[in-house]
């Protein structure tokens, strides 16, 4: 069924003018494009990654006579055929995906006779007479087709005999290819043609159809330079891909854009990991004189709306950054967090939300011209899901939670059954989400130094307090148990730190305590705010993002809580953390923090001092 409908179609094409041809052409090519949307997009994240600056069915039916009219050999052609002639030599001929691709078979009529002993390797198709039909009209001038599924005996014999193998190599090898570079990105190259000239000392070409015209074109031969090992050649032929194409204005348009040529890492158990059978990035990196991969495959990260819940996934991003060097990290937060992001250097582009209103949902639609790879979701709503689909990326991750339904994922990690989050660590959950999609690195959960705020070992003798709760009151210590804990240290001088709304507590606390009680409470920004911070040697405070703050600076924390629950909430980071709850109070929280005696906290003040 599929064999008569191709010769029909081809004969047509074949007998049809050039004029009408070109026609049909330009209106195929325009339906296509903008048709079928996902390959549309998929044709412009291609042109967009590789070159940032700007954003064959009738082969069969034609006679020779047209084909000397529509191919022509270059001077390099004629000159190879030349010297094989006079002397043989094992080549492997690397042709890649570009358009008329199809012309090569053509060869013998385009070069002096004898024509030496050429073998196409292939992939045969599923229907077995389309498949011979092919096998016979790509064969009329006298190459030989050799069927991937029957091995490569036949390829290996001709080598032996000093001929040549033509392999079409593709970056879009997938699970079955190495990993390597092009355009600067990972992808999947295929090493067929690495692995034979490798084993057989075969020289390395480079061959491909050149456009002149429409229906125009003319086979370029070129030699590949190479370490003779199957990495090094793989990564030559990609090299050289680069270079033909960016070399060429008129050969852009004849790479195979549809083709997802960057999809190596997109198995979403993989994503977030580099890895395939064979590895070839250390080879390339040499090759191109680079000590890391280029950061150029894009990681979208929408970070939570609290700062605690910010911190918390730091070391997460850390661990994202450690398991895809290649990853260009762009975090998308809350405009006030965007100067501590970027002073403690966990991304390399920061993007703020943008302020309510109308216009909130179109400016992630505008974003869709940046091409992000993927989308990972440390919130938990529609909103942010719903961010995520209008940038028009295709892989989004995301967390769901039982009972929580979230249609624009195209990820999603479930928890497994029976597990409770009221016992989970939010940070263990986070990691488990991110682990299922392939993270293989370990969080790290050292303190970031003292260099990330050009401080020195603090030589202060303050102790800060963070008496306020901004967004739960229930949260908070009472005021007259920070003004006891002041004065039962008589010897410490103390900073209270808090927003403009915690200034009514905080002027309470410090009331009648003259100089030995600073109070900053609305006074600091949060970069300001994590460098005072920083600078003590103790931090007493309620569960709040400061804390969490203090935690990943390296500050010691005694940590108050109550009705919240340590054991979901609670400092993530290795610096020294005491937690305090009241008398009886559950381990998961629910009592009473009114109910936590002065007396205690000072004895562990004092402890840790």
């Amino acid at each position: 069924m599929i064999k008569l409908p191709l010769q029909v179609v081809g004969w047509i094409l074949a007998h049809t003018p050039e004029g009408l041809l070109r026609g049909l052409a330009w209106g195929l090519a325009r339906l296509f494009y903008y048709g079928v949307g996902s390959r549309r997009r998929l044709i412009r994240a291609n042109l967009h990654h590789a070159f940032p600056a700007r954003s064959s069915l009738a082969a069969p039916f034609l006679p020779p006579r047209r084909i000397t009219a529509i191919v022509r050999a270059t001077p390099s052609l004629t000159a190879f055929y030349a010297a094989q002639r006079a002397q043989p030599k094992a080549t492997i001929m690397c042709g890649p995906h570009l358009a008329h691709w199809e012309v090569q078979t053509a060869q013998p009529l385009l070069v002096d006779a004898p024509f030496p002993e050429l073998g196409i390797i292939f992939r045969p198709l599923d229907n077995p007479g389309a498949d011979a039909w092919l096998k016979k009209t790509r064969g009329r001038f006298g190459l030989k087709l050799f069927s991937r599924k029957e091995g490569f005996q036949q390829a290996v014999k001709l080598l032996r005999r000093q001929g040549i193998v033509a392999v079409l190599f593709d970056q879009n090898a997938g699970g079955q290819g190495a990993l390597t570079l092009l355009f600067d990105r990972v992808c999947s190259t295929s090493e067929l043609a690495g692995v034979l000239a490798s084993r057989f000392g075969a020289e390395l070409w480079g061959i491909y159809p050149r456009y002149l015209g429409f229906w125009r074109v003319e086979l370029v031969m070129e030699p590949v330079a190479s370490d003779g090992s199957a990495e090094g050649a793989t990564v030559a032929l990609n090299r050289w891909l680069e270079r033909v194409l960016r070399a060429d204005e008129k050969l852009i348009p004849s790479w195979l854009w549809g083709h997802h040529r960057w999809k190596s890492q997109d198995l979403p158990s993989q994503r977030l990991r580099l890895e395939l059978k064979r590895n070839f990035l250390a080879a390339d990196l040499r090759a191109r004189g680079l000590a890391a991969p280029p950061r150029r495959t894009r990681f979208w990260i929408r970070l939570p709306n609290w700062l605690g819940d910010v911190v918390m996934a730091l070391p997460l991003l850390r661990a994202i950054r450690a398991g895809r060097p290649d990853a260009e990290i762009t975090l998308v937060a809350k405009p006030q967090f965007l100067p501590l992001l970027e002073h403690l250097g966990v991304a390399d582009r920061l993007r703020p939300l943008p302020a309510r209103g109308a216009g909130y949902f179109a400016h992630f639609w505008r974003l869709r011209a940046e091409f992000p790879d993927c989308f990972f979701l440390f919130t938990n709503s529609a909103r942010g899901d719903l961010e995520a689909w209008l940038t028009g990326c295709r892989q989004r991750f995301g967390l769901a939670r039982p009972g929580k339904w979230r249609p624009l994922l195209s990820h999603a990690y479930a928890p497994p059954a029976g597990c409770v989050e009221a016992q989970q660590h939010q940070f263990e959950l986070w990691l488990a989400f991110l682990r299922h999609f392939g993270l293989v690195a370990a969080p790290d959960l050292a303190p970031f130094p003292l260099s990330t705020f050009n401080l020195q070992p603090s030589t202060s003798a303050r102790i800060g307090l963070i008496c306020g709760s901004e967004n739960s009151p229930e949260k908070r210590w009472p005021v007259e148990h920070w003004r006891a804990l002041v004065a039962a240290l008589p010897g410490e001088h103390f900073t209270l730190f808090g927003t403009a709304r915690d200034r009514a507590i905080t002027d309470a606390v410090a009331a009648g305590f003259g100089d030995r009680v600073e109070n900053l409470a609305g006074r600091t920004d949060l970069l300001e705010f994590a460098t005072r911070l920083r600078a003590c040697r103790l931090l007493v405070a309620n569960d709040t993002g400061g804390m969490h703050l203090a935690n990943a600076l390296g500050v010691p924390v005694v940590a108050l809580f109550g009705p919240t629950n340590p054991e979901r909430t609670g400092p993530v980071f290795s610096a020294p953390v005491s937690i305090l709850q009241p008398p009886g109070c559950a381990p998961a929280g629910g009592g009473a923090l009114a109910d936590l005696h002065p007396a205690t906290v000072g004895a562990t003040v004092r402890t840790l001092l």
